[in-house]
C-alpha cells in the first residue's frame, strides 16, 4: 500500500494557472504539490504563446529585411532563411523559460510531482509516473490542466502533413501551401509565420468573418491587412472531407452548396481548444460540468464536490494564460483567507499578427445588447509621428466610453506594438478611469501612445492631430 504524502493543497497541472497558483500559495506559507505529466509550463510555455511568438518574431524579421528594409535604404544581397535555426532558436527560448519555472518551484519549495493525476476523492490525487506511483492528500485540490486542441474525425492528424497547432510549431520543412483550417486568432498567427517564410496561405472559415471575437470593425480591417499581405481566404466554408495523399492533403469544401476542391502540401487544423480533462476521474467523481464540458464552480473557484477547485482553460471564460494565472492567485489567497478577486470586465486580449490587435472590455455589439448608452471615438494611427517613422501607419486606437459617466467601458487596438499599448488602458479601466483622465494625461512625444491619448480626447472635446 503506497502512503500518502500529505500538503495543504495539491495543484494538478503545471502551466500559468498551476504553477503560478503554485508559487503564489508557497508564499502564503502553505505546503504545495504541483502535478504535471508533461515538462512544466504548460502550452502555454511548451506548445502554445512562448514559441509560437517566437516564430512570429523571427519571421517577421525576415520579411521585413526582404520586403521593407530597402524603404529605410537598406539593400541585403543574398539574404536566405535557415529554418532548421529559426526552429531551434524557438526551442532555445522555450528550453529556458520552462526552466526558469523549475528554479521557481525549488526557491520557493514547490514539491514538483512528475507523472499522470487521477482523482480518488475529494481530498486524494494518484499520481501514476517512470518512478511509479504516489498517493497525495490535501485539503484542497484544485485542477489547472488546461486545454488541448479540437481535432476532426474527418480529416485525422498525422503530424506531418495535417497538424494542429502543436505540429504547426516544429515542421521539418516551410510548406509550399498550407491550408488553415479555421479563421480564429490560433489558426491567423500560425497562418502569418508560415506566410512571411515564404508558403502560400489560405484560410478556410466556417462562417463569414474572421476573428469572430473580435469587434467588428477591427476584424474587417485585419481582414483587409492579411489579405493584402497575400492571405488568401475561404469564408462561408466548411470542410467536408480530406484525404492525404502522398505529399499532399485534398481537401473538400462547401461554400454555401458549392463544393471545391483545394490541394495542399500542409494543412492546420486551427478549429478551437477543449477544456483537458482527460482521465482526471472528474466524472467518477461526480463533479458537474456546463454544456461545452467545462467544470462548474462557483465565487470561490470551488467545483460541485467540496474541496476540489478548478482554474483556466478547463472552466468558463476566454482560454488565456493571463486570465489562468490570475485565477490561480485569487483562489489560493481566498484559501489563505485573504480575499482573492479577478476583475473580468479587464481582462486584456492579443492577437499577435502584423498589425497587431488587441482589446479590453466590451465591444459595440456587446455595449448595444447590454443596453449601454455609449460613445466611441477612433484615432488612426496615420496621424501618429511615431508610426509613420516605423512605416506603421495602418490601423487605428477606438476607444468606448459610457456617454452619461464618461468611464471607458472598451478600448480596441489595430496596429503597431498594440499589445504592449493595451496595458495602459486595461491599467485605466481598472481604477474606473474616464476618457477625459487619458485625455489629460501627458504622453511622450513621439509616441505610439499619443494616439491613445489623441482617441482619448476625440471622445471630448476633440483630437488635436485629426
Amino acid at each position: 500500500m503506497v502512503e500518502a504524502e500529505i500538503f495543504d493543497v495539491v495543484i494538478i497541472g503545471a502551466g500559468p494557472g498551476g504553477y503560478v497558483a503554485a508559487i503564489r500559495a508557497a508564499q502564503l506559507g502553505m505546503t504545495v504539490a504541483c502535478v504535471e505529466k508533461d515538462s512544466v509550463g504548460g502550452t502555454c510555455l511548451n506548445v502554445g504563446c512562448i514559441p509560437s511568438k517566437a516564430l512570429l518574431e523571427s519571421s517577421e524579421l525576415y520579411y521585413l529585411a526582404k520586403e521593407t528594409f530597402k524603404d529605410h535604404g537598406i539593400e541585403i544581397k543574398g539574404l536566405s532563411l535557415d529554418f532548421k535555426t529559426v526552429i531551434a532558436r524557438k526551442d532555445t527560448v522555450v528550453r529556458q523559460l520552462t526552466g526558469g519555472v523549475a528554479g521557481l518551484f525549488k526557491k520557493n519549495k514547490v514539491t514538483h510531482v512528475k507523472g499522470t493525476a487521477r482523482l480518488l476523492g475529494s481530498q486524494s490525487v494518484e499520481v501514476t509516473g517512470k518512478e511509479g506511483t504516489r498517493l497525495l492528500k490535501a485539503k484542497a485540490i484544485v485542477i489547472a490542466t488546461g486545454s488541448a486542441p479540437i481535432s476532426l474525425p474527418i480529416l485525422p492528424l498525422d503530424g506531418e502533413r495535417v497538424v494542429d497547432s502543436t505540429g504547426a510549431l516544429s515542421l521539418s520543412a516551410i510548406p509550399k501551401e498550407l491550408v488553415v483550417i479555421g479563421g480564429g486568432y490560433i489558426g491567423l498567427e500560425m497562418g502569418s509565420v508560415y506566410l512571411r517564410l515564404g508558403s502560400k496561405v489560405t484560410v478556410v472559415e466556417a462562417t463569414d468573418r474572421i476573428a469572430g471575437t473580435l469587434d467588428a470593425e477591427v476584424a474587417t480591417v485585419l481582414h483587409r491587412a492579411l489579405k493584402k499581405q497575400g492571405m488568401d481566404f475561404r469564408l462561408s466554408t466548411k470542410l467536408v472531407s480530406g484525404t492525404t495523399k502522398k505529399k499532399q492533403v485534398e481537401l473538400s469544401l462547401d461554400s454555401g452548396g458549392t463544393v471545391s476542391t483545394l490541394v495542399a502540401d500542409c494543412v492546420l487544423v486551427a478549429v478551437g481548444r477543449r477544456p483537458y480533462l482527460d482521465g482526471l476521474g472528474v466524472d467518477a467523481l461526480g463533479i458537474q460540468k456546463d454544456e461545452r464540458g467545462r467544470l462548474v464552480v462557483d465565487a470561490g473557484y470551488q467545483t460541485t464536490v467540496a474541496g476540489v477547485y478548478a482554474i483556466g482553460d478547463v472552466i468558463a471564460g476566454p482560454m488565456l494564460a493571463h486570465k489562468a494565472s490570475e485565477e490561480g492567485v485569487a483562489l489560493v489567497e481566498i484559501l489563505a483567507g485573504q480575499k482573492g478577486h479577478v476583475n473580468y470586465a479587464t481582462i486584456p486580449s492579443v492577437v499577435y499578427t502584423a498589425p497587431e490587435v488587441a482589446s479590453v472590455g466590451l465591444s459595440e455589439a456587446e455595449a448595444t445588447a447590454q443596453g449601454i448608452d455609449y460613445t466611441v471615438a477612433k484615432f488612426p494611427y496615420a496621424a501618429n509621428g511615431r508610426a509613420l517613422a516605423l512605416g506603421e501607419k495602418e490601423g487605428f486606437v477606438k476607444l468606448m466610453a459610457n456617454r452619461v459617466t464618461d468611464r471607458l467601458i472598451g478600448a480596441h487596438l489595430i496596429g503597431p506594438r498594440a499589445s504592449e499599448l493595451i496595458g495602459e488602458i486595461v491599467l485605466g479601466m481598472e481604477f474606473g478611469t474616464s476618457a477625459e483622465d487619458i485625455a489629460r494625461t501627458v504622453h511622450a512625444h513621439p509616441t505610439l501612445s499619443e494616439a491613445t491619448k489623441e482617441a482619448a480626447l476625440a471622445l471630448g472635446s476633440g483630437a488635436i492631430h485629426m
